[in-house]
Formats: structure tokens, C-alpha cells, sequence
């Protein structure tokens, strides 16, 4: 009977937040942040005869809760999983307006922003030519598929001087 043979190790790590991220707008403007300044030196690819960049969003979704109150008391809820923060700011704002769906919980339709997910996985691409991936969400942040420590040394070094990654 044949063996398994290892073939590569890959390591993940995880940092959970004292402080989760305090809205979609601070999240995305760390995302975007990561992607224009490129802090951990990837560099940009070829496949299959197309340009990949160095650092791009791999896959992202963003949960809206909409309560509905009556009284004081909470009546109902909607969960809303977008692909986009434009979806999720669309759809949220669409159960806020529809008054079919408050009529059928029987209350006023709020915003819970406190309960609200965000989901970004980045995909990096190392000078090395191995890829890794870095996931945000609201309360961490994980390192993930790569080889060499020093990726995970140079993504906690830049985290260390981001105070929402503390």
C-alpha cells in the first residue's frame, strides 16, 4: 500500500480583534488600503496568458440585519449575505423601505449594525511565487496557505501599526 508524502506545509494563523471593526466603511478602507499600497511586497503574475496582481479581493460577502420592533420588543429579523458592500447597502436599504415586509413582522424595521458580518479574503501573491490569502472579517484577522514565516512576520509587523488590528 502506497503512503501519503508531504509535499509542501502550509500554515495559517489567526488574530482575533480586542475591538471589532466599527463599520463596512472603515473595513473596506482597510481592504482597499492593502490592495493600492501592497504593505507585504507581493508581486504581480502571469496565468493562463492573463496579468494577475499582486494583492486582489479572492472572495468578499457583507450580512446586513435588519430588527423589526414592536413595542419596544423585537418582532422579527432579516439577515441580508451580499456579494458587495453596494449590494449590501442596496439591499439593506430595501428591506428599511418595504413596508409589505413591516406589515408582515408587525413592527418597524431598524438597522443592527452591532450584528452586521463583513468577509473579505485576499489573495497574495509572494515574490516567492507561492500564493497565501489574508481574511478580515469584523473580529479577525487569519493568515492563511502560506509557507515561509516570514510572510506571517511581515503581515503582524504591518498589523502591529494598524490600531483597528490591534
Amino acid at each position: 500500500m502506497a503512503d501519503f508524502v508531504e509535499k509542501s506545509v502550509n500554515k495559517s494563523a489567526v488574530r482575533d480583534l480586542a475591538v471589532p471593526i466599527p463599520n463596512v466603511e472603515a473595513f473596506d478602507n482597510l481592504i482597499k488600503s492593502i490592495i493600492d499600497d501592497n504593505p507585504f511586497d507581493c508581486i504581480g503574475y502571469v496565468k493562463d496568458g492573463e496579468e494577475m496582481p499582486a494583492v486582489a479581493r479572492h472572495r468578499e460577502h457583507y450580512t446586513a440585519k435588519v430588527n423589526f420592533v414592536n413595542a419596544g420588543k423585537k418582532v422579527g429579523a432579516v439577515s441580508l449575505q451580499s456579494p458587495t458592500i453596494a449590494a449590501f447597502e442596496a439591499n439593506a436599504a430595501a428591506v428599511l423601505a418595504n413596508t409589505a415586509i413591516a406589515t408582515a413582522m408587525g413592527g418597524e424595521a431598524f438597522r443592527d449594525p452591532v450584528k452586521e458580518t463583513y468577509y473579505c479574503q485576499l489573495k497574495c501573491h509572494d515574490l516567492s511565487g507561492d500564493d497565501y490569502y489574508i481574511t478580515f472579517t469584523r473580529k479577525a484577522v487569519r493568515i492563511s496557505s502560506y509557507q515561509d514565516d516570514s510572510i506571517l512576520d511581515a503581515i503582524e509587523d504591518w498589523a502591529d501599526l494598524i490600531t483597528a488590528l490591534d
